[in-house]
């Protein structure tokens, strides 16, 4: 026998299209779609935490449901209407976070992104979820079974919500047998129901710049320039900590590398260049074969023979 759930635990989290979710997306439509014809977006789709209804899912749950989501539809309100079908999972992943839950376990939860066509229908939708109105969201699954925190039954005498002997009574939902889908709603049952307000560094730039190609390549070729901006630097840092290892032995290195990283490019080229002619100091360079002389004084050899 297996358990139907809705859990509610909120909220949309802006979000940006790199070419990695086209790939995925692309997996999903049946035809080739640009990033300027869709919208992404993340969703906190339910984590581990106890909820209003006194449940909660374990870690191998929010791991199972996981990989069941992806692929799953959007609607409202669990109307299972194909009218309805707004968006589209095409990635999840199970994410951690600081805090310890009411069971006494790492906070994790289960991070969804979805997308859906910027059309004339959607823009309003669109619209809506920006501006923070359509932002709380609930999971419709069935999971095989469930267990008491007091005695480990999936059925029993337990309420939950009631403390016995000291000890919080709720139930653990386990084995997740389907996912059906995601809705938005306008009362979640987990208390942390909400948007999260997160930002990709580039990611909104990206997003507001997805109507003009133009403009988002010379983005993209910048962010390319600098790419080979840190490697150029980098390998200036190393090449500095690496002749201050050969000439000082009295030199902490981890020190130095650290203070290396703070340097911008003209100190790092001034003492790369000091360290440099030290190093040519210490080692001479001499050559592997000498001219021979002869009874005058004179070198016979004016080139080396090898």
């Amino acid at each position: 026998m297996s358990l139907e759930i809705r859990k509610e635990p909120g909220g949309v989290i802006r979000h940006s299209v790199s070419s990695e979710d086209m790939a995925l997306i692309n997996r999903l439509s049946r035809s080739e779609l640009s990033p300027e014809q869709v919208y992404t977006f993340a969703i906190r789709l339910c984590d581990n935490e106890i909820d209003r209804d006194w449940e909660r899912f374990d870690e191998d749950a929010l791991e199972a449901l996981s990989n069941l989501f992806v692929g799953k539809s959007g609607i409202f309100d669990h109307n299972w209407s194909a009218g309805g079908q707004t968006a589209r999972l095409y990635r999840t992943e199970v994410c951690g976070e600081s805090g310890v839950t009411g069971a006494g376990d790492a906070c994790r939860f289960l991070k969804g992104y979805a997308y859906m066509l910027r059309s004339e229908k959607n823009a309003a939708l669109i619209e809506e979820i920006e501006a923070g109105i359509k932002k709380e969201v609930s999971i419709g699954c069935s999971v095989a079974g469930r267990s008491c925190s007091i005695c480990g039954k999936e059925r029993c005498e337990h309420c939950g919500g009631k403390t016995y002997g000291g000890k919080l009574c709720y139930f653990t939902l386990k084995e997740p047998a389907d996912a059906y889908e995601w809705s938005f709603v306008a009362v979640p049952a987990q208390r942390r129901a909400g948007i999260i307000k997160g930002f990709e560094p580039g990611g909104d730039l990206k997003r507001l710049l997805a109507a003009h190609p133009g403009c988002l390549q010379q983005l993209e070729q910048l962010e390319k320039e600098a790419r080979l901006g840190r490697s150029y630097m980098e390998g200036l840092r190393k090449e500095l900590v690496r002749l201050a290892g050969l000439t000082d032995e009295a030199l902490d290195l981890k020190i130095f590398s650290g203070a290396a990283e703070k340097m911008e490019e003209e100190e790092l080229l001034e003492l790369t260049r000091v360290y440099r002619r030290r190093m040519d100091e210490i080692y001479t360079p001499t050559p592997q074969l000498k001219a021979r002389r002869v009874s005058g004084g004179e070198d016979e050899d004016r080139a080396f023979r090898v």
